[in-house]
């Protein structure tokens, strides 16, 4: 490393691109790897379904390339910033900004996700060969420029929100965004279906086209001078980007703010006069108040639990306006289940005060709901009454305070029992919207808790079924014993464990020997196991349990549930095939590593 660091014309790019290679080196182990080996298997399989796309369907051919911009845009939004190679890392080094930033470039490029993405590129050359060989050239140049301008967008895009995101109103616009990025990518479908026509078919390809994805193809179906101006239209793009970047990158290295709003001059505000869970209810609403991670999530949650069911409207489809709200609910408890990972290590301040373990979790409880619930409470009812759905009073009524409840338990629970470590919020780099977590292990986190959240609401759903308005009373009842016992749990676990919790944040997960892992796996099977957690909630939820829902309660609305649109006497085997499926996907990635630990255990005995 030493002589990566030397003065002089030591930052090239070959140097970054070692340093990349060495951290992708150093993280294929344990889960890490798993990780790594199932994001590629996926990634090699949609690139295998671009190429797809352009031998069958070649006029979808834009829009997939638009689909993987998309990724490479939001991507980073949502891991927050997704750079391994930091540009604070390298600020110190007597290099030009254009210098680090074109290794920086370089270093990007040396991961899996371009090399991925260079073969859904090659989709190009094989969509140019319709036109000769003239067209198979343009395409083989397209495919390069195209995976430059892609990987360039995303560094500017991480570096525009680096420096953007300095206040509450931006890290809320920039959660807004996401949360919108979110609900489009699951029912962005409902406003062109409502649109239709050919004048709208007209305008999406044309707009697929206009985007830096497109640009390949309408180089491709173009005129020899035509494609040459537009492969020499896309380099100067990509000379502009960099030169944008390294000032963008010149600017976050001196930028002050670090993932918080920053202190207003003058003595701070003191604590309210109490003890006890007040006084962490009160500490928790001002780090909701400023830490620009919380607000972006808590904005992008509602912004998905707002936009999601108004997609839905544009085909009259009124069904999930009413429950807004409790979509809310559920996003914010799954982007705020590592809450005390989130703090770093401050939890030695809760450790070094006898008794103060109850009084924290019970805190953090009072400060989510007073965060979340009167929102969720105002969007659900003015869903309710603006869709006209009365119907849906009990359902809303009923499942309103059991989510609360379950959110508050299953959030402190798994804060506590689950923790993902993280970086000291003053301590974090120089993006805004990443806590220094793992995203993979917060990712899965979050997975967890949208599944485990709304089953704590099943107890209210089926009473409401057989006596709806008993339903009412049951899920207060059930958000209350969630809240309390789950929240009693944590608590005692926190007691028991808080001084391996406080190892955990400050050294990172210790190496436990002769324990099997998902690693531990042989390879089919820890892609399986990834996969299954990746995908096993789509035939589950989506294509199982919402069309039960909606053939137990007669609504005429199909959306766009498979079953659905089969004949009446295949609707009920394919809903029942489809939660068969996707329950054995989650029992094999359940069972399989349990089985390891079994045999493993019988074999060391």
């Amino acid at each position: 490393m030493a002589h990566v660091l030397t003065p002089g014309p030591a930052v090239r790019p070959r140097h970054m691109i070692r340093l990349r290679l060495a951290l992708l080196r150093n993280s294929l182990r344990g889960d890490g790897a798993a990780n790594f080996y199932a994001g590629v298997s996926l990634g090699l399989l949609l690139a295998a379904g671009t190429i797809a796309v352009a031998v069958l369907w070649p006029a979808h051919l834009p829009l997939a390339l638009a689909a993987w911009l998309s990724g490479w845009i939001f991507g980073p939004i949502f891991l927050g910033g997704g750079e391994a190679l930091r540009p604070e890392y390298f600020s110190m080094l007597p290099a030009r900004p254009r210098r680090v930033a074109a290794a920086l470039l370089a270093g990007a490029f040396a991961a899996p996700a371009p090399a991925v993405n260079l073969l859904a590129l090659l989709s190009l050359p094989v969509y140019g060969w319709r036109f000769g060989p003239a067209g198979v050239l343009v395409g083989l140049a397209a495919a390069v420029t195209t995976l430059v301008t892609m990987v360039m967008l995303s560094r500017v895009v991480v570096a525009l929100i680096g420096l953007f995101v300095r206040s509450r109103a931006t890290a809320v616009a920039v959660g807004v965004v996401t949360g919108t990025a979110i609900a489009l990518c699951s029912t962005g479908w409902a406003p062109l279906a409502a649109l239709g026509g050919d004048d709208t078919a007209a305008w999406s390809r044309s707009l697929v086209r206009a985007v830096p994805s497109g640009w390949g193809v309408a180089a491709i179906e173009a005129s020899w001078p035509v494609a040459v101006a537009v492969l020499a239209a896309n380099a100067g793009v990509i000379a502009l980007l960099l030169a944008a970047w390294a000032g963008l990158l010149s600017r976050r290295a001196v930028s002050a703010a670090r993932g918080g709003v920053p202190p207003r001059r003058g003595a701070p505000r003191p604590l309210p006069v109490t003890g006890g869970a007040r006084l962490v209810a009160a500490k928790e609403l001002r780090a909701w108040w400023r830490d620009l991670v919380r607000i972006q999530l808590l904005a992008a949650a509602f912004s998905f639990g707002i936009v999601t069911p108004l997609l839905l409207v544009a085909i009259d489809a009124w069904i999930m306006v009413p429950f807004a709200g409790l979509l809310a609910i559920v996003m914010a408890a799954a982007s705020s289940a590592n809450l005390h990972g989130a703090d770093g290590t401050a939890l030695w301040l809760t450790l070094m005060t006898p008794g103060a373990e109850r009084a924290d979790v019970r805190g953090r409880q009072l400060a989510w709901l007073l965060v979340v619930g009167p929102p969720a409470v105002v969007l659900s009812l003015a869903g309710t009454l603006v869709s006209g759905e009365t119907w849906a009073w009990p359902w809303v009524l009923g499942l309103l305070p059991a989510l609360l409840g379950g959110g508050a338990g299953v959030v402190l629970l798994l804060s506590v029992t689950m923790l993902v470590p993280g970086t000291d919020p003053h301590e974090r780099g120089g993006n805004p919207l990443s806590t220094g977590a793992d995203e993979s292990a917060e990712t899965g986190l979050a997975w967890l808790v949208l599944l485990a959240v709304p089953a704590t609401a099943l107890p209210a759903a089926g009473v409401i079924l057989l006596a709806p308005w008993a339903g009412v009373a049951t899920g207060v009842l059930t958000g209350a014993l969630c809240a309390w016992g789950l929240g009693r749990v944590a608590y005692r676990s926190l007691e028991e464990h808080g001084i391996d919790l406080l190892n955990l944040m400050k050294h990172g997960p210790a190496q436990q020997t002769g324990k099997p892992a998902t690693a531990d796996l042989p390879t089919r099977h820890r892609i399986g196991v990834m996969i299954s957690y990746s995908i096993a909630w789509l035939p589950l939820f989506p294509q199982g349990l919402a069309p039960m829902a909606i053939k137990i309660f007669g609504v005429e609305d199909r959306v766009w549930f498979l079953a659905l649109y089969l004949r009446p006497d295949w609707q009920w085997p394919t809903i029942m095939f489809m939660i068969a499926v996707g329950v054995l996907m989650y029992g094999y990635a359940i069972l399989i590593p349990m089985s390891l630990n079994s045999s493993s255990s019988a074999t060391t005995r």
